[in-house]
């Protein structure tokens, strides 16, 4: 296969060079560990696992040092008994559209997602609504904890086929959401294409139907608009490892409308729900709003980096990350379609702007080898089964130049490979 000649991608290089150097955010991307991995020259997998923050570091030696040595067990008393509550209105603010009391940070997306299915299935029962819609698209763990849930409650999953290339519609949900709907949940960014649903719309859909809705917002927070009480949403889950900057294994959140505290208890009764955790009594008593949906202890020293990242995107506003994002995600399209579809590279994700979370995913059916050739040369998209190639642009430590970079090492090893 030809390639288009070095000389003739001047003008992208300019470009880039260009939209870097009128990039407000551009001093966010400081922020980051950019150094500590030299020879990686285009990370292009901030939607799986964000860079860590300088700050990061630092925030951890001194809680280590001030908090946990200098305190010791009263800390709990000093404060860390809230922060499950704290960090969690902090990021409902930021980055979720939530007012305080709704949203706590605690345990895995895994974990949270079960407690609010359940919590929402549980209180449904007693009207006669047996069934969860939900998208054959969805994240894999969704699907499965659903599964899982369905055998346990005798409930009926009613699944949605969704195109992999895009995602969940209003007019999908509608057709399938009834007198029996109990709950309908689904990915605000679809974790493969990137589509980015009207959540507010199809809240509407389901609580027209008489259901509720819960929304995963994995590759939401931090990278897109979300405003939870403004669309109504029931519950909602989401990671903080992405565009957060949580770290590996970072303390997922959960959101609880304030209209169904007291309505909606999830079943994993722990200690640290309790009205009273040193009460110590005979029996659970859930403590109010969003807390009871803790379980065991707070993961405290996990919740560090957490707390650094949402003040960096404080401090950047979501709404420039946002557009940013957009600017982003154009330039690797336009990319895409110039330098790799000659090469049989499809694009898989949406067009429009206003669809199109912050990754973009490439299609080729030989994309995991071609992956595994990038890593080799410090070029680290990810793979998705099973043909695609997502480019995860984290808006506040990802660069134009970078992404350009990154599309161009995907051409030259596309070029060398069977097509």
């Amino acid at each position: 296969m030809t390639l288009t000649p070095d000389r003739l991608l001047a003008p992208w290089r300019e470009e880039a060079a260009h939209l870097d150097a009128a990039d407000p955010l551009a001093a966010h991307r400081d922020e980051f560990l950019l150094d500590a991995a030299p020879a990686v020259t285009s990370y292009l997998d901030g939607n799986s696992l964000g860079r860590p923050l300088r700050a990061t570091a630092a925030a951890l030696d001194a809680f280590v040092r001030e908090q946990w040595g200098g305190r010791l067990i009263r800390g709990w008393t000093d404060g860390w008994m809230g922060w499950p509550e704290e960090l969690g209105d902090h990021l409902g603010r930021v980055a979720l559209g939530a007012a305080p009391g709704q949203t706590v940070v605690a345990d895995s997306t895994t974990v949270l997602f079960y407690k609010l299915v359940r919590a929402a299935v549980d209180a449904a029962a007693a009207t006669g609504r047996d069934e969860v819609v939900c998208d054959t698209g969805d994240f894999p763990t969704d699907r499965w904890v659903l599964q899982g849930i369905a055998a346990e409650r005798g409930l009926t999953l009613r699944w949605v086929e969704t195109d992999p290339a895009a995602g969940i519609t209003p007019e999908q949900v509608r057709e399938v959401v009834g007198e029996r709907t109990a709950l309908a949940t689904f990915s605000h960014v679809s974790y493969r294409s990137g589509h980015l649903a009207d959540a507010a719309a199809i809240t509407r859909v389901v609580h027209d139907a008489g259901g509720l809705v819960l929304w995963d917002l994995c590759h939401s927070a931090g990278s897109v608009p979300v405003d939870l009480d403004a669309w109504g949403v029931d519950l909602a889950v989401g990671c903080t490892y992405k565009y957060l900057n949580g770290g590996p294994g970072a303390p997922a959140f959960a959101y609880l409308a304030a209209r169904h505290h007291g309505r909606l208890h999830q079943p994993v009764h722990g200690w640290m729900g309790h009205a009273d955790p040193f009460a110590m009594g005979p029996a659970y008593e859930p403590a109010a709003a969003a807390r009871q949906l803790v379980s065991g202890t707070p993961p405290i020293v996990a919740m560090v980096p957490v707390r650094v990242g949402v003040e960096q995107l404080e401090r950047a506003g979501t709404a420039a990350v946002r557009a940013k994002s957009v600017l982003l995600t154009a330039f690797a399209l336009r990319a895409a379609d110039e330098l790799l579809a000659p090469l049989g590279v499809e694009v898989a994700s949406p067009r429009e702007a206003e669809r199109r979370g912050g990754h973009l995913t490439l299609r080729r059916s030989d994309f995991r080898a071609v992956n595994d050739r990038l890593w080799e040369q410090g070029v680290l998209p990810d793979f998705r089964a099973p043909d695609g190639i997502r480019l995860g642009l984290a808006p506040l430590s990802t660069s134009f130049a970078e992404v350009l970079e990154g599309v161009l090492a995907l051409r030259g090893v596309a070029a060398g490979a069977p097509a």
